[in-house]
């Protein structure tokens, strides 16, 4: 039997690509590989890419990136004309690139609006209802949701849709914290005490509280690890609820733990984590950036579904619960910002996870 044809558009002519990812951190390193792919199907081509300004660090530094442009999220508050002159700024700068492609990785609305208006040759993005969406893209593609399949192949999938292949090896997340944030986390170290390799990085926080192991566990977790002779460094994102949670995490400790909570830049968390014998948290963006630097991860599901987000080409222990609702999606039981699916997560479970991680003492 012939196998079925199908018509992918002509790319020969590609010089410049723009790829958009407005999602948020973890999101937008879960896209580099699409870039990496790109570079290797359009090797003289300049690569772009557009994402919120707060998110910048998750793909400043990758070798395919020709250009990285931003949106400050804060545009959406600012006064009518403020918010003109902006919008029209970086209209003016996407136009002047003349693209050839937009690789459009989410169902924003911006998307639809770039492709129109910037008017690719060739431009792709995620399949969603409404004509005005059809119209707007030359091919669009079906993600797989469900907990089915892995969001980095889903991002792949808009390539796939128009006949670029990836290679396994292009499958592999990219980011680079840089010179400069990796001697600052190395002077953080020597402040502390702290031996590259020799360390565990608990990450316990998470902006969304309901994805979060109760606080009374991480600490006996840490409990254990500390009398087993492990060092340990806790880290946190900036917000004041985030270390909060980790005070009171070292608090209950009953014993000096080193911590840098709220006090990291990304790519110098990115750094610290890299340095790391193991890195412990939650479905979160660190968790994606531990992946994505080479440290082994145990990572706690809940709510959220650890096919689609789970650890990627990582060394990696995902501990989950059996609840039969999960992976839920909805921000705790009933809307109540706790998921018993997380709780439910005994002490025994995580450390056999990290146990298992470690290896022979």
């Amino acid at each position: 039997m012939t196998p079925l044809s199908y018509q992918y558009p002509d790319l020969s002519s590609v010089r410049r690509v723009l790829v958009t990812k407005l999602r948020h951190h973890g999101d937008v390193l879960l896209a580099s590989p699409v870039l990496t792919s790109l570079r290797r199907r359009f090797p003289e081509a300049e690569i772009d890419a557009l994402v919120y300004r707060d998110t910048r660090e998750m793909l400043a530094g990758h070798p395919a990136l020709a250009r990285l442009h931003t949106i400050d999220r804060a545009w959406r508050q600012a006064g009518l004309l403020a918010r003109w002159r902006a919008e029209r700024a970086l209209l003016g700068q996407l136009k002047g690139r003349r693209y050839d492609l937009l690789v459009h990785l989410s169902t924003h609305n911006r998307g639809a609006w770039l492709a129109r208006l910037l008017a690719p040759a060739c431009s792709v993005a995620p399949a969603r209802p409404g004509r005005f969406w059809r119209g707007s893209f030359t091919h669009l593609y079906q993600e797989v949701g469900g907990n089915r399949r892995h969001t980095v192949e889903n991002n792949l999938d808009s390539l796939r849709r128009i006949g670029i292949w990836p290679e396994p090896a292009d499958k592999r997340l990219v980011l680079m914290p840089g010179d400069e944030a990796a001697q600052t986390a190395q002077a953080h170290l020597d402040r502390l005490g702290l031996a590259a390799g020799r360390y565990l990085l608990l990450h316990p926080t998470s902006r969304w509280l309901f994805k979060c192991w109760p606080e009374a566990r991480v600490t006996e977790l840490a409990q254990r690890l500390l009398e087993e002779g492990h060092s340990l460094l806790f880290t946190s994102g900036p917000d004041a609820r985030e270390t909060a949670m980790v005070e009171r995490i070292r608090a209950g400790i009953g014993r000096p733990v080193a911590s840098l909570a709220g006090q990291l830049t990304l790519p110098q968390l990115a750094a610290l984590i890299a340095r790391a014998r193991l890195f412990i948290g939650v479905d979160s963006a660190p968790m994606h950036m531990a992946a994505a630097v080479g440290a082994p991860v145990a990572a706690l599901f809940g709510p959220s579904g650890e096919i689609d987000w789970g650890p990627w080409m990582a060394q990696s222990r995902v501990i989950t619960s059996r609840h039969t609702c999960r992976p839920c999606g909805r921000d705790g039981c009933g809307g109540s910002k706790r998921s018993d699916c997380l709780e439910s997560i005994s002490v025994e479970e995580v450390h056999a996870a990290v146990a298992a991680l470690l290896g022979p003492a």
